[in-house]
């Protein structure tokens, strides 16, 4: 303030030429913490596993109470929806950090304007106006924005909210959510906002005490998996430098989000190098030789220290036997795991029990 005082005084000119260093000033303290806020700084995902996460980082970054944002009535529904507009979630956010909706066990539709850049495995995608993107807990992606002018809407809701009974769907069959699919489209303005009033028929519906609104919003948000199934992918891709480092970063994501094991009936559902460059949607040459440059290890020798992992600690925290532990690590017979885990520590699963 004092150089400010200083040169008040001075020409027009230096008035001016201040106000001006001012203002961009602003500017980019708002971009940088905007950037900061969506985790922009170092591009660090953690890992969130469940809806309770969600809305505990929810909560916590709003300022608010878990009624506030928890729809109404959803307790006597099988599975679970919510909708969220995203300038008004930007502006409530408290705390710098990365956005709190890119989450692991349920499924994101979202409506985004603004200028954007999706990286997955194998390709990068630029998004200079409007985009549509379908997130699957089976494909792992990052999402950066480019510049801090960011609108529109999305919308999060499990597996079960789609049970077979109510809509005769369930999002496995459904092409838009199939792995190998890149689930982004990028689309005019008149479209955006076409689908945008859909959004906003959600927002209206889920505040309703219309006894039968989830039903309406199961059917609005198949409105907006149609409208993704009749567009073509975005095409607009290309290359990157960082490719190895991208498809490392993409690979341990995808990795983790198979852990915990939490139930002795849960089962890990990738096993092997193939497993998992299929979920990629990259060949498993190419996935072995990005790890390999950039780790010095194998998919497969990933993996298996990871299973070696979580199998000590089933061990050592559980008291499941070994036959449930070794089902739920994939492996067919005990005998198998028994072997492996030998294998990789020199003693047998009841030795590092004990």
């Amino acid at each position: 303030m004092l150089i400010y005082k200083i040169f008040q005084y001075k020409s027009l000119w230096f008035d001016k030429f201040i106000k001006l260093l001012l203002w961009i000033s602003e500017r980019i303290f708002r971009t940088f913490e905007f950037y900061k806020f969506l985790g922009m700084e170092k591009m660090q995902h953690t890992s969130y596993t469940s809806l309770d996460d969600f809305y505990r980082e929810m909560t916590a970054k709003l300022g608010t109470d878990l009624e506030t944002i928890f729809p109404k009535g959803l307790h006597k529904e099988i599975g679970h929806f919510n909708v969220f507009d995203i300038a008004k979630t930007i502006e409530k956010i408290k705390t710098t950090s990365e956005m709190p909706y890119n989450r692991r066990k349920y499924y994101k539709i979202s409506l985004i304007r603004g200028r954007n850049r999706a990286e997955y495995a194998d390709k990068i995608i630029q998004i200079k106006g409007n985009a549509l993107l379908f997130a699957t807990p089976k494909v792992p992606y990052h999402w950066i924005p480019e510049d801090p002018f960011q609108s529109g809407s999305f919308c999060v809701f499990t597996e079960d909210f789609f049970i077979k009974d109510k809509s005769h769907n369930t999002l496995e069959d459904l092409p838009i959510f199939q792995p190998g699919n890149v689930p982004l489209f990028e689309i005019d303005d008149d479209l955006a906002d076409e689908i945008e009033l859909l959004f906003d028929k959600m927002k209206k519906e889920i505040n309703s005490d219309y006894i039968f609104k989830y039903d309406l919003i199961r059917n609005y948000v198949l409105e907006l998996i149609h409208y993704g199934q009749k567009l073509q992918p975005a095409s607009k891709l290309s290359t990157s430098n960082d490719a190895s480092l991208r498809v490392v970063s993409l690979f341990i994501e995808l990795l983790e989000r198979q852990f915990p094991i939490e139930s002795s009936d849960q089962r890990l559902q990738l096993k092997t190098a193939k497993d998992y460059a299929d979920r990629l949607a990259v060949h498993v040459n190419y996935l072995n030789k990005k790890l390999k440059e950039s780790t010095g290890k194998t998919t497969t020798e990933i993996i298996a220290e990871r299973i070696v992992q979580e199998a000590k600690i089933l061990l050592k925290q559980t008291k499941w036997n070994v036959s449930e532990i070794s089902y739920a690590l994939g492996f067919e017979e005990i005998a198998h795991f028994s072997n492996f885990f030998k294998k990789k520590t020199s003693l047998a699963p009841l030795e590092f029990r004990s």
